[in-house]
């Protein structure tokens, strides 16, 4: 049906709610939520705009479920799990358990992680939020960055159910994930490997397993074994199942009879990776992600002992998204300061988490062993900008840095340290790309975050 010759155009006049805030964080997730709190917790009047209706980002909306880049690695089967990351993590860790929400340490390859249960991590981010005095509005989409003189980002506008709402900020952090704002504001930004990304996941969570069966079949190891990729392969080839991915990740949960099953390799009806910053391809994604946990959820059922009377209780929200937008930033991580192990004295967060490159059928990882390489604040300032800085896995990194650096543990302290240095740049009226990453590391340093050892 044609459009009606008399459509009139939105009246960009209409009224606008408008906020005014010191700090305006955007997006929810490990990082906005850790950013969005420390600033607060300092005296800032804070504002976070999250635009699903809770925080959590792609840990709870993905469904990515487990708390990685916690631990230490090792070539050693006998070593106990050896926590390297603190600071916010911990008092995450610490606000999850009043909810029952984290299992403990499980085996991964050659770390551990932690696996949570996603409305407990809600309630959480909501405790540490209503605690440090952070004005929330989840529902908030950003629409627009105000700019002024094409440098200085002076907040955002979103939309919300009661319209339109301007947000007038004196600093700013994009936390989205997607380096959203920066890419609003005209600033530069990269998209993977020549604009090849990681693809997109559904992660599912499956109940009516018999947990502890399943754990005498295939071992303490979430990364399941040889045998059952080899199976996966050959049922996928021989047309009885849907299977494109070998290699899967299946984890016990908080909840009982549970799994939370990383196992699917979302591609195009044309074979094609799909990209999550094409609509097209985030719409094709969620379809594809459904009807590929089923067959994989079906293929459990049937092969697997302990899911016999298992069942999909839960896929994500969305699609796990684990690479979009970078911003290009005053430093960039790169592949030889993971593989090297390099550390730099104005880093603000460490890391042992491999790299991992989901691509094909199955996930390639490299793992940083007996050590851990470290993340240079200037990752996290725009090379061009006033007034904003950037939180979380949209860091200014190469594609294969980026594949580790992205994980959760390290989200909490990015964004712990960005939320220290809003406040340093607003507070001593200084541009952020004058702060000193050694002094952001001092003042992590005091908070218990143990940089350096």
């Amino acid at each position: 049906m044609p459009i009606s010759s008399h459509a009139q155009p939105v009246d960009r006049r209409q009224p606008v709610d408008k906020i005014e805030t010191d700090l305006l964080v955007i997006g929810g997730g490990a990082a906005g939520l850790a950013t969005a709190a420390t600033a607060a917790r300092q005296g800032l009047k804070v504002t976070l705009l999250e635009r699903y209706g809770f925080c959590g980002g792609a840990a709870v909306a993905g469904l990515s479920g487990t708390i990685c880049g916690l631990y230490a690695a090792t070539d050693d089967p006998r070593a106990k799990p050896r926590q390297l990351v603190h600071g916010f993590v911990d008092d995450f860790i610490r606000a999850m358990a009043r909810h029952d929400g984290l299992t403990g340490p499980i085996r991964y390859g050659k770390t551990f992680t932690l696996t949570h249960d996603p409305l407990a991590w809600r309630r959480a981010a909501d405790d540490l939020l209503e605690e440090a005095g952070v004005r929330v509005l989840f529902h908030s989409t950003v629409t627009e960055a105000l700019v002024e003189g094409g440098e200085r980002v002076a907040g955002a506008m979103a939309y919300t159910k009661q319209g339109r709402l301007r947000v007038e900020a004196g600093f700013t952090v994009d936390a989205s994930g997607d380096a959203d704002l920066a890419a609003m504001a005209g600033f530069a930004t990269t998209i993977g490997d020549n604009g090849k990304v990681q693809n997109p996941t559904m992660i599912f969570r499956l109940q009516g397993v018999d947990v502890a069966r399943f754990l005498s079949a295939h071992g303490e190891d979430s990364i399941l074994g040889p045998a059952v990729s080899e199976e996966i392969a050959r049922l996928h080839n021989g047309g009885e199942y849907n299977l494109p991915r070998s290699k899967i990740f299946l984890f016990p949960t908080p909840r009982p009879d549970e799994l939370l099953c990383n196992c699917t390799r979302i591609l195009g009806r044309d074979g094609r990776e799909l990209n999550p910053m094409i609509a097209a391809d985030f719409t094709e994604a969620e379809v594809m992600g459904r009807r590929q946990a089923a067959e994989y959820a079906r293929f459990f059922k049937d092969r697997l002992p302990g899911c016999e009377r298992s069942w999909i209780s839960q896929t994500g929200v969305q699609v796990g998204v684990r690479q979009t937008r970078q911003i290009v930033g005053e430093k960039k991580l790169v592949t030889d300061d993971v593989i090297q192990h390099r550390k730099d004295k104005d880093a603000i967060a460490i890391s042992a988490w491999p790299v991992e490159l989901h691509s094909g059928t199955k996930p390639r990882i490299e793992w940083v062993l007996d050590d851990h390489y470290e993340i240079p604040y200037g990752c996290f300032v725009p090379e061009r900008g006033e007034n904003l800085l950037v939180s979380g896995r949209c860091l200014s990194a190469d594609h294969v840095a980026m594949a580790s650096a992205r994980v959760t543990a390290q989200c909490f302290t990015y964004g712990q340290a960005i939320g220290h240095a809003a406040t340093i740049a607003l507070r001593d009226k200084v541009s952020p790309r004058k702060i000193q990453g050694r002094d952001l590391r001092a003042i992590l340093n005091k908070e218990g975050a143990r940089l350096d050892g």
